[in-house]
C-alpha cells in the first residue's frame, strides 16, 4: 500500500509540475500566488557555430602543359601520390622524332665543331711560321667561332625538344591524395583541362565566416588580429553528420579584407587529419566555445515570444507586473536564455504561470521553494479519483 501511495503522490506530482512548466500554466492555489525569482549573475559556458567547408591544406590542379591524346593514366581515385610521381602520359610519338631531329642536329654542328677547330689550330701553327697572313687566320678563327655558335643553338633546341617530350609525362607537383579523374584513355585533353586534383590532407583546413561586428570586437578585445587569433580557445569541427570531430582544431587566420557581398570576415582554422577521415571540399560546422564569467541566465519557460520579441514579467515594488521585453544570447542551451538587455542584476521576475498574468496584475509574491512546496502539499491532497480523472483529460 505504501508503495502504491508513493507512486500516486509521484503521479500527482508530474500532473501538477506538468501544468505549471512548458505551457505556461499554475496549479490552482486559490490565493493568487506566484514564485518571484531575483536576478543574479553566474558563469556560462556557450558555444558558437559557424558554417564552415573543408579543403587540404594544399590543394593542386593538375593540368597538362600540352594538349594530345592521353595514353595511359597511372593513378586511381583516392591513391596516394609523392612529389614528382608520374600520374598521366599523352601521345608522345610526335615529340621523340622532335628529339631524334634535335639530336642529329647536334651530332653534325659537333662535327662542324670539330672540323673548324682543326683548321684554326692548323691555321694557327701556318700563321706563326708566317705562311698564311692575318687574313686567313681571322677567317679560320671566325668559322670556328661561327660552328661553336651553331652547336650551341643545336643544344638549345635539343633541350626545347627534351622538355617539350617530358610535357607528355604529367607529375604531381607535391604528395597527396589523388582526387576525382574525369578524363579517361584515348581523351584528347589540352592546357585548359583539369585532368585531376592533389590534395595534401595530412592538415586540413576548415573556412568559416563570422560577421564584421565579430571580427572587430575581437581585434579591439584583445588589442590586434594577431592577439585576437592567439586568444581564440581550441575548436571543434562539427561534421555533416551530426558528429564531433575526434581532434580539436586551432583558428591560425583571418583575412584582412571584409566580403562587401556578405560583410563578412573569412578565418581559417586548421586540424590535424592522422585517419583521412576528413575529406577536402567536405563540409560542417566550426564550433567556437565561449565563457561569459558574469552573464544574466533564465529558463526559457519564463519567457514569451510575440512576433519575435521575447517578454518576461518584471514584479514592481507595489506587486504589480509588468511585460518587459528582453533581448537575448542567439546562443542558447534549449533549456536556458542569456539575457544581454532588459533585465538587470536585483530585478525580480516570475518563473511560473506566466500564461495566467497580465500587464499591471497584482499577484502575491511567493518564493519558487514555496511555490515547489505548495504544489507538493497539493499533490498529497489529490484523491485518486482526481489523479485518474487527471491523466484521463
Amino acid at each position: 500500500m505504501k508503495s502504491m501511495k508513493k507512486i500516486m503522490l509521484g503521479a500527482a506530482s508530474v500532473l501538477l509540475l506538468a501544468s505549471c512548466s512548458g505551457g505556461g500554466g499554475r496549479p490552482s492555489f486559490g490565493d493568487n500566488e506566484y514564485p518571484v525569482a531575483e536576478v543574479g549573475t553566474q558563469s556560462a559556458a556557450m558555444q558558437q557555430t559557424y558554417p564552415a567547408s573543408i579543403k587540404g591544406i594544399q590543394d593542386v590542379q593538375i593540368s597538362p602543359k600540352l594538349g594530345g591524346f592521353l595514353t595511359h593514366v597511372f593513378v586511381k581515385e583516392g591513391q596516394v601520390v609523392s612529389a614528382g610521381q608520374t600520374m598521366f602520359e599523352i601521345d608522345n610519338v610526335t615529340y621523340q622524332a622532335q628529339v631524334r631531329q634535335a639530336q642529329a642536329a647536334v651530332n653534325t654542328a659537333q662535327t662542324a665543331v670539330n672540323t673548324a677547330k682543326l683548321t684554326y689550330e692548323n691555321s694557327k701553327k701556318l700563321f706563326e711560321n708566317r705562311v698564311i697572313g692575318d687574313y686567313e687566320m681571322q677567317t679560320a678563327q671566325n668559322s670556328y667561332e661561327q660552328a661553336k655558335a651553331a652547336l650551341a643553338q643545336a643544344e638549345a633546341g635539343l633541350a626545347n625538344a627534351q622538355e617539350a617530350l617530358s610535357f607528355c609525362y604529367v607529375k604531381s607537383p607535391a604528395a597527396g591524395v589523388v582526387g576525382t579523374l574525369p578524363y579517361k584513355v584515348g581523351a584528347l585533353v589540352s592546357a585548359q583541362n583539369v585532368l585531376t586534383t592533389v590534395s595534401d590532407n595530412s592538415t586540413m583546413e576548415v573556412y568559416f565566416s563570422v560577421n564584421e561586428k565579430d571580427a572587430l570586437e575581437m581585434s579591439k578585445s584583445e588589442g590586434g588580429q594577431n592577439a585576437a587569433l592567439a586568444a581564440l580557445p581550441a575548436v571543434k569541427l562539427q561534421l555533416a553528420d551530426g558528429t564531433i570531430y575526434g581532434y580539436e582544431g586551432k583558428v591560425s587566420k583571418m583575412s584582412g579584407v571584409i566580403d562587401q557581398a556578405t560583410g563578412s570576415v573569412q578565418m581559417i582554422a586548421v586540424f590535424p587529419n592522422p585517419n583521412k577521415l576528413l575529406k577536402s571540399g567536405g563540409s560542417g560546422n566550426i564550433i567556437i566555445p565561449r565563457n561569459q564569467a558574469e552573464a544574466i541566465i533564465i529558463p526559457q519557460s519564463c519567457v514569451t515570444e510575440v512576433q519575435n520579441k521575447k517578454f518576461v514579467y518584471t514584479l514592481g515594488s507595489d506587486n504589480k507586473v509588468v511585460y518587459t521585453e528582453i533581448t537575448v544570447d542567439p546562443q542558447n542551451d534549449g533549456n536556458n536564455y542569456i539575457v544581454t538587455s532588459g533585465l538587470k542584476v536585483g530585478d525580480k521576475y516570475v518563473t511560473n504561470g506566466i500564461t495566467k498574468l497580465s500587464d499591471q496584475m497584482e499577484i502575491v509574491p511567493i518564493t519558487p521553494e514555496r511555490y515547489q512546496q505548495k504544489i507538493d502539499e497539493q499533490a498529497k491532497a489529490m484523491s485518486a479519483g482526481d489523479i485518474v480523472n487527471a491523466i484521463k483529460k
